[in-house]
């Protein structure tokens, strides 16, 4: 590939979802992305992807890693691995800065032996730690 013309060779204009995330640094090995994909961890403009879905320069990227969801869209399409300063500059990070962790809900703890949460003590949990009107798709 070439631009118009010009001789100079261009990049490639997609890659897999799986091999880019790793690439630039997301995750730290190439199983890791596949699996983070499987998993449903990882969406590109809004979609569910699997490992070979293909990505291209412009597409917005979601990554659920360690509980922290990574926002980046594609600046550049590279293949292979590169140092963390080259890698930077292949995307652009959009990830909202976290929560400081004085407003952050402290962890109920429960008596012991109080047994298991009943079913309205689950939903007042799952309300706390915003997860209650989630669509199951």
């Amino acid at each position: 590939m070439s631009i118009a013309g010009a001789g100079i060779p261009s990049g490639p204009t997609s890659t897999r979802v799986d091999r880019w995330v790793w690439v630039v640094r997301m995750t730290r090995t190439r199983a890791q992305a596949a699996a983070a994909c499987r998993a449903g961890h990882v969406r590109i403009n809004g979609d569910r992807a699997k490992p070979a879905t293909m990505v291209k320069v412009g597409d917005e990227i979601r990554l659920r890693v360690d509980g922290l969801e990574r926002i980046v869209d594609v600046a550049k399409i590279i293949e292979k691995r590169v140092g963390a300063t080259v890698a930077a500059e292949c995307l652009v990070d959009r990830t909202p800065p976290p929560v400081p962790r004085e407003h952050v809900a402290l962890i109920a703890q429960r008596d012991r032996g109080a047994g298991r949460p009943t079913k309205r003590e689950r939903r007042e949990i799952d309300h706390l730690r915003g997860r209650d009107e989630q669509s199951h798709s």
